[in-house]
């Protein structure tokens, strides 16, 4: 029996199905995805077992419904699905930049029952973060599924609609930030005589250790960063060089921008 349809099986759609049957919570009979490359259909459908189809119709027929397909092309999906989903169907949507609002319309149903959720990439391997929007036709029990869902991927909490394009701009778009910085880390490693595998290796266990850092004691950054720049000492003299380079604007610049780019979507 059905009880997950996916339509869009691309980088995230593919990784949130992976982590849903890692942990248990559909088994693979129970999902159908429906994706238009077929290479990628065969590979699901080999390595994992799901029921496949290039039919969009034929997933959108599920009891629940993620929809992971790019913003450029939800219009045509939507046209193509809204008389098929059922009235009690739960959706998921991960659309980027779609608020309920105009999740509503494109499956014209204006009780349809969605969720609005914004993950980042880091789902893949269960570390994301993902911000979820609760309809308001949505029941307790669909928002219970839907969270256990989402938990399954990393930390999973509600957030309010207007605070969506924010959390778009913070957490769904910053992890391309941090692979950059990596990366010139890495390259300064190099620069300064390390193997490139060794840099990149305890670049990447640098950023991650000082992450989890921060998350289990629950200090200000700015905290741990006093931790570990003794007077004097070579961590102040980087830190300096960053100021002066405006590094924290930088970053700052980089998350308003794409906040606004996702406030452009539906404004």
């Amino acid at each position: 029996m059905i009880k997950l349809g996916i339509i869009g099986c691309g980088n995230m759609g593919g990784a949130m199905l992976r982590q849903l049957l890692k942990a248990g919570i559909f088994a693979p009979e129970e999902v159908i995805i429906s994706d238009k490359n077929p290479g990628l259909r065969t590979q699901l459908k080999n390595d994992l077992g799901v029921n496949v189809t290039y039919q969009n119709t034929e997933a959108a027929a599920a009891p629940t419904l993620l929809l992971a397909v790019k913003p450029q092309f939800i219009r045509e999906v939507g046209a193509e699905i809204a008389e098929t989903i059922r009235p009690d169907a739960l959706v998921i949507s991960i659309v980027a930049g779609y608020d309920l609002n105009m999740l509503h319309g494109l499956l014209k149903n204006d009780k349809a029952h969605i969720i609005r959720v914004m993950p980042n990439t880091p789902a893949m391997v269960g570390e994301g973060v993902l911000a979820a929007c609760r309809g308001q036709f949505v029941t307790d029990e669909e928002w219970a599924r839907g969270m256990r869902m989402l938990s399954c991927m990393g930390m999973a909490e509600e957030m309010p609609e207007r605070l969506m394009d924010a959390v778009t701009g913070l957490s769904g778009s910053s992890p391309a930030y941090v692979f950059l910085f990596l990366e010139a880390l890495a390259d300064a490693g190099v620069r300064a005589g390390l193997p490139r595998a060794t840099a990149q290796r305890f670049a990447a266990q640098t950023v991650l250790g000082s992450a989890k850092l921060a998350l289990e004691t629950g200090k200000h950054p700015g905290e741990l960063k006093d931790m570990v720049t003794s007077p004097a000492g070579t961590t102040i003299e980087g830190v300096a060089a960053l100021e002066k380079d405006g590094f924290r604007y930088a970053v700052m610049e980089a998350v308003d921008a794409s906040v606004q780019k996702s406030k452009s979507f539906h404004q």
